[in-house]
């Protein structure tokens, strides 16, 4: 945050602050502080540059031949999981770093300043769309070197990377309501864990589901991740769209509707 220069437009009267002029370009600047955030401490960045790249290593070279009898053939499974796994925990990065703002006082120092009180929230949303794009990128790069075909084509890859992005960008609003209303940074990211994980590994992210217990691939079957994911392999690797893409949009759209009216009620209370 530091030396961060509001433009001309920010140096308004108080009164003005709120109107939509302003909010956008206040959200702009503080994207901005965001994106250099983030590549001023490169360490933020691991989560979303080493974990593709580690996790698609390890998953396809030690399970491919288990799972589906070569790398090759694991690949189309594999790499829609792997870039599901790592966007959706990418959206716990936004929630425990509000939390830390909130904690050390950084948001006090943004209430004395003349600007809308929500920007700093929606230029953080803004600034983690960044975080998804290198991880989308590295994902599919990582499994075309590798050997993964893609033979839904360029517009099946996009599509999906899309898709992704927006059902990570709204489920980041559960992790920006978690974070105002836990009392420390450690706190939310061990209850961000406990929630991720759990549903994470039980979808079809990794394994068919078929070949769980019963009970097990029932809780599977209907786990929003394994509709995420199937909508993504039927993207990627036909180029079809089918029913999951359309749970999947729903499901981004609910949590939306659900999370960020509390996180903005409750944040507008704090901030």
């Amino acid at each position: 945050m530091n030396n961060i220069q509001l433009s001309s437009k920010s140096n308004i009267n108080p009164i003005q602050q709120n109107s939509f002029e302003q909010l956008i370009d206040n959200s702009i600047v503080m994207a901005y502080r965001g994106i250099l955030k983030i590549f001023r401490n490169p360490e933020q960045l691991f989560d979303v540059t080493l974990m593709p790249i580690i996790f698609t290593l390890m998953f396809s070279y030690i399970f491919g031949g288990a799972i589906a009898g070569g790398v090759r053939n694991y690949l189309p499974v594999i790499i829609p999981g792997i870039l599901v796994q790592t966007l959706l925990s990418a959206s716990m990065t936004i929630g425990v770093q509000l939390r830390e703002d909130m904690d050390k006082g950084v948001f006090n120092r943004f209430k004395s300043l003349p600007i809308a009180r929500i920007s700093p929230l929606i230029g953080a949303l803004l600034a983690n769309i960044v975080r998804y794009l290198i991880a989308t990128i590295l994902t599919f790069m990582m499994g075309f070197l590798i050997g993964f075909k893609a033979y839904g084509g360029i517009t099946g890859v996009i599509s999906a990377g899309m898709l992704v992005i927006f059902v990570a960008w709204s489920m980041s609003w559960v992790f920006i309501f978690l974070g105002v209303v836990t009392h420390s940074a450690s706190s939310l990211s061990g209850l961000s864990n406990l929630i991720m994980m759990p549903l994470t590994f039980l979808s079809n992210a990794f394994v068919p589901t078929n070949s769980f217990p019963k009970a097990l691939r029932i809780i599977a079957n209907i786990n929003p991740i394994s509709h995420l994911i199937s909508a993504v392999r039927l993207l990627t690797n036909h180029g079809m769209m089918g029913r999951e893409i359309w749970f999947s949009l729903l499901g981004g759209i609910i949590f939306i509707a659900i999370f960020a009216p509390l996180s903005l009620k409750v944040y507008m209370s704090k901030a």
